[in-house]
């Protein structure tokens, strides 16, 4: 259990940086990142809404409990860095910029993966082991 523990908070501390550090440019419309949304083509407008997006799927993720809403975080925040992915691809950007798009599938996956794990630990402890 202890393996799996330190497990889910590295890939889910690396998530919320990961992620964190990219949503809070966005919700106050830093100049680097209008211009990146600028040249994949999106309206600025949409920058604060997908960085207050991305803090509330990470402080979802980050609470306890609200199993079903941390799901849909999860599912939020694949696809948000999908799209980006998605983006990036279609307008010609070198491929040497995915590496940082696979560092974010891989943090999503590990948190996800060591969530399910770390609830699935936590459900199979016998109930005589938490009594003693």
């Amino acid at each position: 259990m202890k393996r799996v523990l330190i497990m889910y908070w590295f890939f889910t501390g690396l998530l919320v940086l990961f992620f964190g550090a990219g949503a809070i440019p966005d919700v106050l419309l830093v100049p680097d990142a209008v211009k990146l949304f600028e040249h994949l083509g999106y309206p600025n407008y949409l920058l604060p809404f997908l960085g207050i997006a991305k803090l509330l799927g990470l402080t979802a993720i980050l609470i306890p409990g609200l199993p079903r809403v941390k799901e849909w975080a999860y599912a939020g925040i694949t696809f948000d860095l999908g799209g980006a992915m998605y983006s990036t691809i279609a307008v010609g950007d070198p491929v040497s910029g995915w590496i940082f798009f696979l560092i974010g599938f891989a943090a999503i996956a590990g948190s996800y993966v060591y969530y399910n794990k770390k609830q699935k630990a936590a459900v199979s402890i016998p109930i005589a082991s938490i009594t003693n």
